[in-house]
């Protein structure tokens, strides 16, 4: 009906000038229909964005909505069926997945695993008995004196203690660090989680591929070793304070001059204990450094030996600086 309206319209406006007066009555009654029909009629608020804005006209102001046409009705059913037929799902927006991969508790008593702990244990300690002592001028004047029978042994079997010692300690840390991490998983969200058990080395990896300038992208491998080697440097803490309990609380020393009363072990104790945060700590601050600035040099084993490097200078430099402000830490 507003197409044939405004088909009118404009035969009346292609007319000649003398026709107009003629025409007047209708032009009028058309014009007033017409906005009655636009702005009146029973277009829903869905559909008006098809039709533009339309003035409001008193000459249509009784313009009946059941004359709305059928077309405009169509319109509406379709528009409305096309919004109600869009799921929820639809409109959400995607989110981001953190996939998490825990590793089993014994990882730490798999074959290749205690294999290298075992190897790097006994390297640790034996190796210092094969390194050569330089003679000194007193030695050469015992060694014309005495024979090779009668120099003393060399001690085997408090550096294989010691391994032991290692070996059950690094055991204890990986372990211990598999526990957190199935506590994080369960008690914080799944992207901390994420971010505590990633990957360092093969996010590194992925780093470099970025495009990152060197300062960005040290300090992005950096942050990233922090948080994932937090868990890990907070296993080694459970485990030396524990070990450090065992050595004030139980263990009772042979030499009866070292035993304390309770409020001594209470001190010893607390003074062993901010030792082991202290060189903590450190070691994890220097763990991330050292995963930054190695990472220049290889994206993923430099970022390796980068951490593990900085992981053991972290508590020689925290002793070194302790020492330097007369404040000692405990051994």
């Amino acid at each position: 009906m507003a197409v044939g309206i405004a088909l009118l319209l404009d035969l009346a406006a292609r007319a000649p000038r003398g026709s107009v007066h003629s025409h007047a009555t209708l032009s009028a009654t058309a014009a007033a229909a017409a906005a009655a029909a636009l702005s009146a009629s029973a277009v829903p608020l869905s559909a008006r964005h098809f039709f533009g804005k339309v003035a409001y006209c008193d000459a249509g102001a009784t313009y009946a909505s059941n004359d709305t046409p059928d077309l405009v009705n169509d319109l509406n059913n379709k528009i409305y069926d096309s919004v109600h037929d869009i799921s929820i799902h639809d409109l959400q927006l995607p989110t981001k997945e953190y996939p998490l991969e825990l590793k089993p508790l014994n990882f730490a008593f798999s074959f290749k695993h205690l294999s290298l702990t075992t190897l790097r244990a006994f390297l640790l300690y034996y190796l210092p008995l094969l390194e050569p002592r330089p003679p000194t001028d007193d030695e050469d004047d015992d060694d014309l004196l005495q024979d090779d029978s009668e120099r003393p042994p060399v001690d085997l079997v408090t550096p294989f203690h010691k391994s032991l010692q290692q070996i059950a300690r690094e055991t204890s840390v990986v372990t211990t660090r598999r526990v957190l991490e199935r506590i994080a998983v369960r008690h914080v969200s799944d992207r901390t989680a994420w971010k505590l058990l990633k990957d360092a080395a093969k996010s590194s990896k992925r780093k470099a591929t970025r495009g990152m300038s060197i300062s960005e992208y040290t300090y992005c491998v950096a942050r990233t070793t922090l948080r994932a080697h937090a868990l890990g440097v907070a296993a080694a803490w459970v485990i030396q304070s524990i070990v450090q309990i065992y050595k004030c609380f139980i263990h009772r020393p042979d030499n009866d001059e070292e035993l304390l009363d309770e409020s001594n072990k209470f001190k010893l104790f607390g003074r062993k204990i901010y030792s082991v945060t202290i060189k903590c700590g450190f070691s994890l601050v220097f763990a991330s450094i050292g995963a930054g600035v190695g990472a220049l040099l290889h994206p993923m084993h430099g970022q390796w030996i980068g951490c593990t490097l900085g992981d053991f200078a972290g508590p020689v430099v925290a002793i070194l600086v302790f020492e330097k402000l007369q404040f000692p830490l405990e051994g």
